[in-house]
């Protein structure tokens, strides 16, 4: 069995054809995959169209026990009434069946007053936060000081990494300028990824685009002790988006030879615990 951490269908880009929720199934069927996780993308600095929870909501209503839909606002968007009033549409979206909030690929630091608001809300409704990091989408520096901040301030919260600036972050070399790489040297030990899953309760990631097939197959040794040692903190996911895209994790999760237990947890049992399917 596996389940999608992280997809989107729609037109994301102006330059892909767009992923229609009949080609995302079939593709689905093809490799294997039960369910989906429906990410939104609202924001401008997201993609070259806007994704609608709404849309994903109706999606998932339609094929039910396939998809399963996030949502997503943008706080510098205008609400009336405040935080109380972005707390009423995401309110309204949980009660349609949104599952988490998703993916969050703001133009903002990780740890901006706006976004801090969200993290509230989401604290106050048990919802999941899934980040896209990287050098203009909730950015950060090296080490990561500011998603640490966070991973203090809401500890309720269940943070999701992805993205070039949480994977590079896996080594403890990475610098500011490689906020959207993909490094291709060796993995040096102690990476802020790796000790912010070890040490945060609240700190999860989904190893899905080029940027987590990268983190762990710049160094597969390491990589291999990697998910070993944060089983229960990772999740199978793709970045899935257009259709005859290329998704390199099926070949590497392959060719790992990984325990049955740890492939068991990464590839379905996480999600189902951690979204309570």
């Amino acid at each position: 069995m596996l389940i999608d951490f992280h997809t989107h269908v729609g037109q994301v880009w102006n330059r892909y054809d767009e992923l229609k929720p009949e080609g995302m199934l079939r593709w689905m069927d093809e490799h294997g995959i039960e369910k989906s996780v429906l990410l939104p993308l609202e924001s401008p600095e997201s993609a070259s169209f806007y994704i609608l929870t709404r849309d994903m909501l109706a999606l998932a209503k339609a094929h039910p026990g396939r998809f399963i839909p996030f949502c997503s606002v943008d706080p510098r968007m205008a609400f009336q009434g405040g935080k109380a009033g972005i707390k009423e549409v995401i309110q309204r979206y949980v009660d349609r069946g949104a599952k988490g909030f998703g993916e969050v690929k703001v133009g903002l630091p990780i740890d901006d007053p706006r976004l801090q608001v969200l993290y509230e809300i989401c604290d106050e409704l048990r919802l999941c936060v899934l980040f896209h990091m990287d050098g203009l989408r909730c950015t950060d520096r090296a080490g990561l000081p500011g998603l640490e901040r966070m991973l203090r301030t809401y500890p309720n919260v269940n943070f999701v990494g992805h993205a070039n600036g949480w994977w590079a972050s896996i080594s403890a070399d990475m610098t500011d300028d490689q906020m959207n790489a993909y490094p291709k040297t060796p993995v040096a030990p102690g990476g802020a990824a790796d000790r912010l899953l070890s040490h945060y309760p609240n700190m999860y990631a989904d190893l899905s685009a080029g940027s987590g097939h990268n983190a762990i197959a710049r160094d597969i040794p390491h990589g291999r002790q990697f998910l070993e040692r944060h089983r229960e903190k990772l999740f199978f996911a793709t970045d899935y988006l257009m259709p005859g895209q290329e998704v390199p994790q099926f070949d590497l999760f392959a060719s790992l030879d990984l325990a049955k237990d740890t492939w068991d947890l990464i590839s379905h049992r996480n999600a189902q615990r951690f979204l309570k399917l």
